[in-house]
């Protein structure tokens, strides 16, 4: 008996690592970090510039507004009082207003026509430096990846398993230890010494 328990705890213990060792902690640093994307972001490098454009999911017709993010490549210190040319390459017709909100952000206005991928064709003069940069990917008519019930039923069905792996585990214990009694049996009782009896002489 005492040999089956041992071996079903040992399988159980094999079992609930193998199904914590199969979990994505990937996933989990991300949701945790900060849970679903709220906007898109493509960027851009050069030997001077570091450009990142980030934007909410943008609608044909409607108006853009887009925050670009301008900082210096060798230092990574943030770009403030820049001048901006924004044209568009796949429609030269199209106007994009570029103003200062804080050292380094910017903000882009502008509106696409269609349902696309678009480009930006950013020029950029700070100080005596000055750079033409291309920001490629800004698709038009996306939509932000949305979790479905599909994709949360694993992790909740993974977490009940676990719990029930360590409520088997807890239960083997008590078992085992119970059978390791049991094959103790009763200690035996301790004697009574028998009593030395003087005899009193006169």
């Amino acid at each position: 008996m005492k040999t089956i328990l041992l071996l079903l705890l040992a399988l159980l213990l094999v079992t609930s690592a193998r199904a914590h060792g199969g979990e994505d902690h990937g996933d989990e640093a991300k949701a945790s970090a900060g849970g679903m994307a709220t906007s898109f972001s493509v960027a851009a490098l050069s030997e001077k510039f570091e450009l990142l454009l980030r934007f909410e999911p943008l609608e044909k017709g409607q108006d853009a507004d887009l925050r670009l993010f301008v900082s210096d490549y060798p230092t990574n210190a943030p770009i403030k009082g820049a001048k901006f040319t924004v044209t568009c390459p796949e429609s030269a017709s199209l106007k994009f207003v570029v103003s200062e909100k804080a050292p380094g952000t910017y903000l882009v206005e502008g509106a696409f026509p269609e349902n696309k991928k678009y480009s930006l064709a950013v020029n950029i003069v700070a100080g005596d430096q000055a750079d033409l940069m291309l920001l490629t990917g800004i698709e038009v008519g996306k939509k932000l990846p949305v979790a479905t019930a599909s994709e949360a039923a694993p992790t909740l069905f993974s977490s009940w398993k676990n719990i029930l792996l360590l409520v088997g585990a807890f239960v083997l214990g008590i078992a085992l230890t119970a059978v390791l009694m049991r094959r103790r049996g009763p200690t035996a009782p301790i004697a009574n010494p028998t009593p030395v009896v003087y005899e009193k002489h006169a």
